[in-house]
């Protein structure tokens, strides 16, 4: 349930309770204003009898059982109200029950309840339908996952029946000329390495739900990151052809978790290398923005359709070219960097238009300012 389902969940509460006060206050007028027209009644039924002579014993025998018949009549009506209004919050509670129990069935239906509730109604309608699209998720997820793994499980067998075909030529062929063998062997290489990727993004499949990231914040020299960071994927940058250009203030700094915030930065350049067009340039950007520090990874290739954009961060999302290639993860490494972005109280989204993708992280800097000031 999210922040704004559960401060409304705390306002209806209060609601519910202003309703059953209205009706505690409803009942005692109510209990008055019986009293009030019970004395009236007997007042002008005195007067009116008293005209009439024929009537005097009528009159006599109200005088006389003045006090049972009052007991009477204020009993039956005060248990009638009581009754009534005691009904009410009943009524109301079961109406509620109802509503979540058929939310919790999923059905389709609105909530609708009585007027006084109509606050709990609207509450009620948006908690539906928020579960209805957390569902939804659940389902896409889960299907994502199922393809995925299914995906992964074929992909397997490629580099694997590769390894043993090219080990068998080996074992059958110890005569082989150096160069043939030297070729087989570096084929049998790349595809080990292969396998082993495809084996880790099972393993990081299963981590994903296991883990709970805690952060250890302290003060990070956020430029020398981005700089180490480029350094150690000049290998894969180099197969690709493409460069990183760097613009930050050599002095910028950020206060986080600089092995958390490294995987966030490692997950988004890989993403943005594995994705751009051959021999182009990645520019990496980081700034000081108001009270953020801003970070942006820009590069060209292929434009993202927006339904596509609006699911990069799910967990187990991928586009439909990694399923035929080998840039293709698992799908969590962007949303594992948004769970850590929204950790640090930050945000990170992305756009794609014209062939350029960017993706910007906005971090928070006032944390840094107070842990020097203090």
């Amino acid at each position: 349930m999210g922040i704004k389902l559960r401060n409304n969940f705390f306002e209806q509460e209060k609601q519910l309770k202003s309703i059953y006060r209205h009706l505690l206050v409803q009942m005692v007028i109510m209990t008055i204003l019986y009293a009030v027209v019970s004395v009236a009644t007997y007042i002008l039924l005195v007067n009116i009898l008293e005209q009439f002579t024929d009537l005097s014993y009528l009159l006599n025998w109200i005088e006389v059982h003045r006090v049972s018949c009052a007991f009477v009549y204020i009993t039956i009506g005060y248990v009638v109200i009581l009754l009534h209004y005691w009904k009410k919050p009943f009524g109301y509670l079961n109406d509620i029950l109802t509503a979540t129990t058929n939310i919790y069935h999923h059905e389709e239906k609105m909530v609708t309840l009585p007027t006084p509730l109509k606050t709990v109604e609207v509450y009620l309608n948006e908690l539906r339908s928020t579960i209805e699209r957390n569902g939804l998720a659940a389902q896409k997820a889960e299907q994502r996952k199922y393809d995925l793994i299914s995906y992964l499980a074929h992909d397997l067998k490629t580099p694997l029946t590769s390894i043993v075909g090219y080990l068998s030529l080996l074992d059958d062929a110890p005569d082989l000329p150096l160069e043939q063998r030297a070729k087989y062997v570096h084929i049998t290489f790349e595809k080990a390495q292969r396998l082993e990727k495809l084996i880790n993004e099972f393993f990081d499949i299963t981590r994903y739900n296991l883990q709970q990231i805690e952060l250890e914040k302290e003060k990070i020299d956020l430029y020398y990151m981005l700089v180490q960071m480029t350094d150690e994927f000049y290998p894969l940058l180099s197969a690709h052809g493409n460069t990183v250009k760097l613009s930050a203030d050599e002095e910028l700094a950020i206060y986080g978790d600089p092995i958390k915030l490294a995987r966030v930065f490692n997950n988004i350049l890989k993403n943005a290398i594995s994705y751009s067009y051959p021999d182009t340039e990645i520019i990496v950007s980081a700034k000081v923005e108001q009270d953020n520090i801003v970070i942006i990874f820009k590069n060209r290739g292929k434009t993202i359709p927006t339904q596509e954009i609006n699911a990069l961060f799910e967990k187990f999302f991928r586009l439909d070219e990694a399923r035929t290639s080998n840039t293709g993860g698992a799908g969590l490494g962007l949303a594992i960097a948004k769970d850590i972005v929204i950790l640090h109280d930050g945000s990170i989204k992305a756009e794609s238009q014209n062939d350029i993708t960017t993706f910007v992280i906005r971090l928070p800097n006032s944390d840094y300012k107070t842990s020097i000031s203090s």
